[in-house]
């Protein structure tokens, strides 16, 4: 009787773990979900601001020449020289005017005898002595004469006039290519630029054509300067833009009151054209797709997975970027754990602050 009760109850034993181990080999290894964090995106005011980069350059430039082959005689000024205006900057030498009016003194003593026999013939054709024909001939001499003395006359006056040279702008003297004695090749014997204001010519976007006017007003930073901002304005929009760069270019004035900023200097332009309410995401947030520039992100949902969601940005805004399109308002993205994530996924939340 003892033998089977004992048996019974060994297989008992046996079926009850038959069972719990079925049921173990039916609920197999409980799955790890990803953990990860997750903000919520918001909106806010974003400043519409677009910024370009180019070299500072003389609002206008002059290069001071000879026409006239003459030698320099003296230079009055140097490199890093201010000029006005109307100033005095290089003096010829003026032996070719010399020469000039030595050559117009012989016409003139050849004119006065042209006109001793002109009045002569007319005399001798009075007393009937002579014939119209003489006449008619020496007073075609006489007034070709005098017509070649006017000639020499005007270009005397040009040739006084370039043998000194003045500045037609204000400006400063950038370039000194000769020294006194030098007789003029063909480079400019001095270049003068004028440095107030000064401007910068940038290529601007396509897209910005209808938000440029002129006169509005600009932000210039200057590598030189760090942080500090110089005021500037745009002073011309050309009308044309590149097909193959689909830009257009504008020219923007700066203000060098004080004298600090130089042509050749590195320039950050900065137009602002208001602003608006964009949706802004953690830089955290966003993600590249491997092989292509495609922006994208995981956005959470209610039932605990995410999402993959292409995101076009905008500016960036310290260690946020605003986002153009593919966001709402309020949506939650996840910010830490993309490593192991993919569309739909079911993820964990790491409620850890």
């Amino acid at each position: 009787m003892k033998t089977k009760q004992f048996l019974a109850l060994t297989m008992a034993a046996a079926m009850l773990a038959a069972c719990t181990g079925n049921k173990e080999e039916q609920k197999g290894p409980q799955e790890e979900l990803p953990i990860v964090k997750v903000q919520s995106v918001y909106q806010e005011n974003v400043q519409l601001t677009s910024e370009y980069t180019a070299t500072v350059e003389a609002f206008k430039t002059n290069n001071i020449a000879s026409n006239n082959g003459s030698r320099i005689k003296r230079i009055l000024v140097d490199v890093g020289s201010t000029v006005r205006a109307g100033q005095s900057v290089v003096i010829l030498d003026d032996i070719n005017i010399a020469t000039q009016n030595a050559a117009i003194d012989q016409q003139r003593i050849q004119l006065t005898n042209l006109k001793r026999d002109l009045d002569r013939a007319k005399e001798l054709v009075k007393i009937g002595g002579g014939t119209q024909q003489t006449v008619d001939q020496l007073q075609a001499s006489y007034d070709a004469q005098a017509r070649a003395i006017q000639s020499s006359q005007r270009m005397l006056s040009t040739m006084s006039e370039n043998t000194v040279l003045t500045s037609p702008v204000s400006g400063v003297v950038t370039q000194k290519n000769y020294n006194n004695g030098d007789l003029p090749g063909g480079l400019p014997i001095l270049v003068i630029e004028q440095q107030q204001p000064l401007k910068v010519i940038i290529n601007v976007n396509e897209s910005d054509f209808p938000k440029v006017k002129k006169d509005m007003p600009v932000q210039v930073k200057l590598d030189t300067y760090g942080d500090e901002v110089f005021a500037g304005k745009v002073y011309l929009i050309h009308p044309a833009i590149d097909p193959a760069s689909r830009t257009f270019q504008v020219e923007v004035t700066i203000n060098n009151s004080g004298n600090r900023v130089h042509s050749g200097m590195f320039a950050r332009v900065t137009f602002n054209f208001g602003s608006q309410m964009s949706v802004v995401v953690p830089d955290q947030a966003i993600q590249k797709q491997v092989g292509s520039g495609v922006r994208f992100v995981y956005v959470y949902n209610s039932n605990g997975t995410v999402e993959f969601r292409q995101v076009e940005l905008g500016r960036r805004l310290g260690t946020r970027y605003e986002v153009l399109s593919g966001l709402q308002n309020g949506a939650q993205v996840v910010v830490t754990g993309q490593s192991r994530l993919n569309d739909g996924a079911k993820v964990a939340l790491d409620n850890n602050k």
